[in-house]
């Protein structure tokens, strides 16, 4: 079996996020506090979904050229029922935002999808 990117990239973020959270650090532990919050549902305080914050994590990390967010949020995207045309519409806004230089993140972005669609066809 060859490595599958989307499984290199959980295995790293779960062995170094489980060593931030072991952190006895104030400053880190407020801000992995907010990094979650952030992405909490609160429609039902006529604020944005979880599924859209999502999406909009998704194209900000592109055009950041975070590919380990990338990778998250295309995963966490696909969980809370985005398509694969719809999170490519996305990431042509995050290439005509960030220009052609997000290329090689988009790539990495379909990589993850492609074996994410793999996954869910196998199960």
């Amino acid at each position: 079996m060859t490595d599958r990117y989307i499984d290199e990239f959980r295995a790293r973020r779960a062995a170094g996020h489980e060593r931030l959270l072991d952190t006895d650090h104030l400053g880190l532990k407020r801000f992995l506090r907010l990094d979650s919050d952030a992405y909490t549902d609160r429609s039902a305080e006529g604020r944005l979904d979880d599924r859209t914050k999502e999406l909009l994590g998704l194209v900000a990390s592109a055009v950041l050229r975070c590919d380990d967010c990338i990778a998250y949020h295309v995963e966490q995207s696909m969980k809370l029922g985005w398509t694969k045309e719809q999170l490519e519409d996305a990431l042509n806004v995050a290439l005509v935002v960030g220009g052609s230089i997000t290329i090689p993140h988009l790539r990495r972005a379909r990589q993850a999808m492609d074996e994410l669609l793999e996954e869910n066809d196998a199960s």
